[in-house]
C-alpha cells in the first residue's frame, strides 16, 4: 500500500514536524531565490507561449473562443491581470501578418526559457537525486518544447470542454413543476475543470522536471499541497489588488508587469514548496523526522 510505509507513519505521527522540516529545507535550498528566477523567466515566456498557442490552435478552434478560455483560466495564474494579457494577445493576433520566421523562432526560444530554469530549480530541490544520476542534455533541451506542445493540446481540450459546459449553462431543466437554470451547475463544473487541470499540470511537472521520476502518489501529494495553497493565495491576491493595493499609483504604466511578476513569484514559490514536500517525503526513507534537513551546497562551500 502507498501509505503504509515508513515515511507515512512518521508524517502521520507528527505532521507539524514534517511541515517545519519542509519549510526548513525550502529555506536551506534558497527556495524564494529560486522562485524569483523562475518567475522572471516565466514573465518572459508567458506571452510568446500564449501567442504561439493561439496561432496554432486558431486553425482548429474559433479564435474568440480560445481567447475567452485563456482569459478565464489565466485568472488562476495571474489573478486580476488576465484581461490585460488577453487584450495584448488579441492586438498581436490582429497584426499576425508581421510574424516572420525570425520572430517565430525567437518566440519559441523565449517560450522555453521558463521550463529550462524550472528544471534547474528542481535540480536544487531534488539535489539528493542529482548526486546519484544526471539527465542527458538532449533530454533537458527537448523537455521545454514537449511541454509547450502538451500545454497547447491541453488548451485545445479545455476550450472544447468549456464551450460545451457554457452551452449547458444556457439551458433550463423543468423538475417538480419548476424551471431550474443550469448556469450554477455549469459554473461549478468549469471551476472543477480548472482545479483538476491545475492538479494534473502540477503532477506532470513533479513527474517530468526533476531528475529521476518519482512515484505517481508522491507527485500527487506535492501537487495537491501546492494546488490548495495556491487556491488560498490567488484569492488573497485578488482581494489585495482589488482593495488595498496602491500598485498603480507607484508603478504607473508598469503596473500590469509588476502585478503579473508578483503573482508568478508567489505561484513559483508554492510550486517549489510542493517539490520540497516530495523531496522531504522521499528522504524520510533514510532519515528520521527529527534529523535536520540539509540544503543544497556546492563543492566550494
Amino acid at each position: 500500500m502507498y501509505f503504509s510505509g515508513h515515511q507515512f507513519l512518521q508524517v502521520r505521527k507528527d505532521p507539524w514536524a514534517f511541515a517545519l522540516r519542509t519549510l526548513s529545507g525550502f529555506r536551506a535550498n534558497q527556495g524564494l531565490l529560486l522562485a524569483g528566477a523562475v518567475a522572471y523567466y516565466a514573465l518572459l515566456s508567458i506571452v510568446p507561449m500564449l501567442i504561439l498557442t493561439v496561432i496554432a490552435l486558431s486553425h482548429f478552434v474559433e479564435q474568440q473562443a480560445l481567447l475567452q478560455t485563456l482569459g478565464r483560466y489565466l485568472e488562476w495564474l495571474v489573478p486580476g491581470q488576465s484581461r490585460a494579457i488577453v487584450a495584448e494577445l488579441a492586438n498581436f493576433l490582429a497584426h499576425r501578418d508581421v510574424l516572420g520566421w525570425v520572430l517565430l523562432a525567437s518566440m519559441l526560444f523565449f517560450s522555453s526559457l521558463a521550463f529550462s530554469v524550472l528544471e534547474s530549480a528542481m535540480s536544487v530541490i531534488f539535489h539528493h537525486r542529482v548526486l546519484i544520476r544526471r539527465r542527458h542534455y538532449l533530454i533537458s533541451a527537448a523537455i521545454p518544447y514537449g511541454y509547450i506542445l502538451s500545454l497547447g493540446l491541453g488548451v485545445l481540450l479545455v476550450t472544447l470542454v468549456a464551450g460545451s459546459l457554457q452551452a449547458m449553462g444556457k439551458q433550463d431543466v423543468e423538475f417538480l413543476w419548476r424551471t431550474w437554470s443550469l448556469d450554477g451547475l455549469s459554473g461549478a463544473l468549469l471551476y472543477l475543470l480548472g482545479f483538476a487541470g491545475e492538479i494534473f499540470v502540477l503532477t506532470s511537472v513533479y513527474l517530468v522536471m526533476p531528475v529521476g521520476r518519482p512515484s505517481l502518489h508522491h507527485a500527487l501529494i506535492g501537487a495537491v499541497a501546492a494546488a490548495l495553497l495556491w487556491e488560498i493565495s490567488r484569492h488573497a491576491l485578488t482581494w489585495y489588488f482589488a482593495t488595498l493595493s496602491q500598485i498603480g499609483a507607484v508603478y504607473g504604466s508598469l503596473t500590469t508587469a509588476i502585478a503579473v511578476l508578483l503573482s508568478l513569484e508567489v505561484a513559483a514559490a508554492l510550486l517549489l514548496l510542493g517539490a520540497q514536500v516530495i523531496s522531504e517525503y522521499e528522504r524520510l526513507a533514510d532519515h528520521a523526522l527529527t534529523d535536520p534537513p540539509k540544503g543544497f551546497t556546492t563543492p566550494a562551500s
